[in-house]
C-alpha cells in the first residue's frame, strides 16, 4: 500500500461511512464492495496494536 495514499483512504472510508447513515441501501453496498480481505486484516492489526498499547499504558 502506498502511504502517501492512506489520507485519501481513509477520507474515503468516512465518506462511504456517512453515507451509509444517508442513504442505508446504497451506502452499505458501496462500503460492503470496498472491503477487501486485506482492508480487513489491516483494520484487525490496527484494532489488536490499539488494545495492547492501550493495556499497556495503564
Amino acid at each position: 500500500m502506498n502511504i502517501g495514499r492512506l489520507g485519501d483512504v481513509a477520507v474515503g472510508a468516512a465518506g462511504d461511512i456517512a453515507g451509509a447513515v444517508v442513504d442505508p441501501r446504497a451506502g452499505f453496498g458501496r462500503l460492503r464492495s470496498a472491503v477487501t480481505p486485506r482492508s480487513l486484516v489491516l483494520l484487525a492489526g490496527g484494532l489488536l496494536l490499539g488494545y495492547l498499547l492501550s493495556r499497556r499504558r495503564r
